[in-house]
């Protein structure tokens, strides 16, 4: 089954007042709708972002998702815009997702998911507890009964052809959500629960509550890593993401890159869940050469998956030869990208054993890293 899902951002803030952007400001050292979009590609195949590519674009450095697509007039046009770029792929499922949302709370997409197995589309939303009043000019018209009433969020989940085809068909028609194209189509629409912290920012005040929310919530956890490979004759010396022209490269089941392999045991270690061995048995074959940016993708999407952020990552690298200072920046660069953090957060530097020990003697190369994780409480 091929998941999908469509960030919208093509709002311009009206409500919320100030020179940038809401969806791009920084909330928890990285931009609102990036720990959305982070959330979603612990889950999803396919990210499509529609906005303002030259204002979104920077928010998701790094990430990987398709070509931003212009949004529209409506936020219901947007959506349109972004079925369409994603239609040549053919996913069965499709999320939308409000990239003010930055909070996807655990278990949320996981819900939606299983809600699809019978309904045509879900969505989450928690039941309205205040006192409705209608009023008119100032005062009060009527009391309106909250029972059975709800507030839908996002991101909520449809079958793409059922969700495309009504859209198609749905010019003239202006929908806040899209689960009202599905219901004004008569198709059943599943409700899942919804969580209180899931805000849309709108207000400057709705920003001062989430910042809150990730302030109180996140705790920090400490992780630390260590790696060993041994020296081998005709393999390519990869270390950090990073081929370096050496006449040894290092033995190990996959491409043996030393420095992923510390740092996704700090990582995994933070987290509290195990070791790379865990996530990628070497008695597996299908781990055999296998490049580690693959591992590192897998660590960063654990971290996404459990709501945090990586705040840093220390990596140092423990050999006489190669020498790794010319290639440092590269290796920050890599770690970068593959992580979906700025270059800032990583550092790499390299030490030697003053020629004592397996390092010492040019027998291999070890590396160890510590990471800072933000998770929720």
């Amino acid at each position: 089954m091929k998941i999908s899902a469509i960030l919208v951002a093509g709002g311009t803030g009206s409500r919320f007042g100030g020179a940038v952007p809401k969806q791009v400001l920084l909330l928890a050292g990285k931009p609102v709708m990036r720990h959305a979009a982070e959330a979603l590609l612990a889950h999803v195949d396919l990210l499509q972002p529609v906005g303002d590519a030259a204002i979104i674009g920077p928010a998701l450095e790094g990430l990987d998702y398709r070509p931003i697509v212009p949004g529209g007039a409506e936020r219901q046009d947007s959506v349109r815009n972004g079925l369409q770029a994603l239609a040549p792929y053919a996913p069965d499922i499709v999320l939308v997702h409000d990239a003010a949302r930055p909070i996807i709370p655990p278990g949320t997409i996981e819900a939606l998911l299983a809600a699809l197995q019978t309904y045509e589309g879900a969505i989450p939303a928690v039941p309205v507890t205040d006192t409705l009043k209608r009023g008119h000019e100032g005062a009060i018209v009527e009391t309106v009964p909250r029972g059975g009433l709800f507030r839908a969020q996002t991101p909520q989940a449809f079958r793409f052809a059922t969700l495309a085809r009504l859209h198609g068909e749905a010019k003239g028609m202006v929908a806040t959500d899209d689960a009202a194209l599905l219901e004004a189509a008569d198709l059943p629409v599943a409700l899942v629960a919804g969580a209180e912290q899931n805000i849309k920012i709108t207000y400057a005040e709705d920003f001062s509550r989430v910042q809150h929310i990730l302030g109180g919530q996140l705790i920090p956890r400490i992780g630390s890593g260590f790696d060993v490979h041994a020296m081998e004759s005709g393999r390519p010396m990869i270390i950090c993401g990073v081929t370096i022209p050496f006449e040894k490269g290092l033995a190990g089941h996959s491409d043996a890159d030393v420095g992923i392999h510390a740092l996704c045991d700090a990582i995994y270690g933070a987290l509290a869940e195990g070791d790379i061995g865990r996530h990628f048995p070497p008695s597996e074959a299908t781990w055999k050469d296998m490049d580690s940016a693959r591992f590192l993708r897998h660590a960063a999407e654990r971290i996404a998956a459990r709501g945090g952020v990586l705040c840093n990552a220390d990596i140092t690298i423990i050999c006489e030869q190669p020498k790794i200072t010319p290639h440092a920046t590269a290796m920050r660069t890599r770690l970068s990208e593959l992580l979906g953090v700025t270059v800032e957060q990583i550092s790499v530097k390299a030490t030697t054993s003053e020629r004592l020990g397996f390092t010492g003697r040019g027998e291999g190369i070890a590396a160890q890293a510590s990471v800072i994780v933000m998770i929720p409480a």
